[in-house]
C-alpha cells in the first residue's frame, strides 16, 4: 500500500517545487521493489529502471541524484562495475 504521504506531500514537492517529476516516478518505481522502503532491493540496473519508468536513463540517473540529495534513498554497488542496490528512506514514517 503506498503511504499517503507519498502521493499528498512527496509528489507536490518533488515535481511541483523541484522541478523534478522523473524523481517521483523513480521513487515510486524503488517503493515497489523495496517492499514500500521495508527491505534494501536487489542490484537494479538503471536500464532497467528507465524501462520501468518510461523515462530516459539519464533522466533516471538525474533523478537518483536528486533523491539521493534529499535523502529519500541510499545507493550502493557491491562493486565498481555492478548494478545498484536502494534503500528507500521514509523519513515521515515513525520507526
Amino acid at each position: 500500500m503506498l503511504d499517503p504521504y507519498v502521493v499528498d506531500t512527496l509528489m507536490p514537492d518533488l515535481v511541483g517545487h523541484d522541478r523534478r517529476p522523473s524523481a517521483f516516478l523513480v521513487y515510486l518505481y524503488l517503493w515497489r521493489h523495496t517492499n514500500g522502503g521495508r527491505s534494501r532491493s536487489g542490484e537494479i540496473p538503471l536500464r532497467m529502471i528507465a524501462e520501468g519508468t518510461g523515462v530516459s536513463k539519464r533522466a533516471v540517473q538525474n533523478a537518483l541524484r536528486t533523491l539521493a540529495r534529499r535523502r529519500l534513498i541510499t545507493v550502493a554497488h557491491a562493486t565498481a562495475t555492478s548494478a545498484q542496490t536502494f534503500l528507500v528512506h521514509r523519513p515521515w514514517a515513525r520507526r
